[in-house]
């Protein structure tokens, strides 16, 4: 977040830019509004995202009201340094209207979700909520979890053979949670699986 608020070209509309907050993990977009440059140096400064309100003709911290903040990860300037991106973690629904996304369900890109799984699986096994099926795959320890994900292939493979598509995505579905929560049970996450195909891609 070493971005300078000085270095933007705020000539181009006024004082105002446009800027777009992207989940920081599944990279969903979740709204978009106007910063000036004194929006943007309380967004950096206090870790909240905050805009200008052309309505209101005042700054506007998201969740002021609802208290739904969207906490600040990253700010990126486009290749014109007259746009922003914004990196950051919603404290709740993003939209007035309760969605997490202000543009809707098809801004959430679909693999986008397995980020948000295994943020939550690794809550859990912080947490450890009781009457929570994460929670006792957890308390039952690591070689309970490894058996589930090998059932899990064998019935998802099983199902890519003999039965309908619907239970093959049951089946996958089943698969990908448990491994989740095995990277979990090893110190790992999701991301370091991810980052090794990304790896091999190269």
């Amino acid at each position: 977040m070493s971005l300078d608020p000085a270095s933007l070209d705020w000539s181009k509309g006024d004082g105002l830019l446009p800027a777009i907050v992207q989940h920081w993990r599944s990279g969903a977009v979740l709204m978009q509004g106007w910063m000036n440059e004194e929006a943007l140096r309380a967004t950096l400064a206090q870790g909240r995202v905050t805009f200008y309100s052309r309505s209101k003709q005042r700054l506007w911290t998201k969740g002021e009201s609802s208290q739904h903040w969207l906490l600040l990860r990253e700010v990126l300037s486009d290749c014109d340094r007259d746009a922003l991106l914004l990196r950051a973690e919603p404290q709740g629904p993003t939209c007035h209207l309760g969605s997490d996304s202000c543009f809707g369900a098809a801004a959430i890109p679909a693999a986008g979700f397995l980020d948000e799984l295994d943020a939550l699986v690794a809550r859990r096994e912080r947490e450890r909520p009781a009457g929570s099926y994460t929670t006792r795959l957890f308390e039952e320890g690591l070689r309970r979890i490894a058996q589930k994900v090998g059932e899990e292939g064998v019935e998802t493979a099983l199902a890519a053979v003999v039965q309908d598509e619907a239970a093959l995505v049951g089946e996958a579905a089943d698969l990908l949670f448990h491994l989740i929560v095995l990277l979990r049970a090893r110190g790992l996450s999701l991301a370091d699986a991810v980052a090794e195909l990304r790896r091999r891609h190269r």
